[in-house]
């Protein structure tokens, strides 16, 4: 049991902040103190606060947000990889974009693209999974587009 003095010691060895990292093949795109994060995990959306367990999980196409006082910024994500270790969480991504850097227009093209060699294609054939992929990634660029043209 700690003594009262101990604990204080210890509130005070805990870290207040996380520093988050999302990396891409093309350029490091954020690397800041942030108080909170929230992620698509392949299991569901997860969370995570300074000390943080240590933890790996791979990212399904979705948001990426973070919280840094009262200001919340939201990221696009395409899937990839977070690892959380000692107040540093580490987002690799093969893309990555803030939600102001979306071209919706894009996106939409992207998605009608995908939907279209879905329905060219069968279940069995090897380019189903690859338009599926680019679909769940041009949706989520389209609804976090979205988020952002209504704040």
């Amino acid at each position: 049991m700690l003594r009262p003095y101990e604990f204080a010691d210890f509130l005070n060895d805990m870290a207040d902040k996380i520093r988050l990292r999302v990396v891409t093949p093309s350029r490091m795109l954020l690397d800041e103190e942030v108080d909170e994060v929230t992620g698509p995990g392949e299991l569901g959306e997860f969370g995570v606060l300074p000390n943080h367990i240590s933890f790996l999980t791979t990212l399904v196409p979705g948001e990426l947000s973070y919280k840094q006082g009262a200001t919340k910024t939201i990221l696009a994500v395409s899937g990839g990889y977070a690892e959380v270790l000692d107040n540093v969480m580490t987002v690799l991504a093969p893309a990555a974009e803030f939600a102001g850097e979306i071209d919706a227009a894009r996106a939409q093209r992207a998605k009608e693209h995908a939907e279209k060699m879905m329905a060219e294609l069968s279940l069995e054939e090897k380019d189903w999974e690859m338009a599926e992929a680019a679909l769940q990634r041009a949706l989520a660029r389209l609804q976090i587009a979205g988020k952002e043209a209504r704040r």
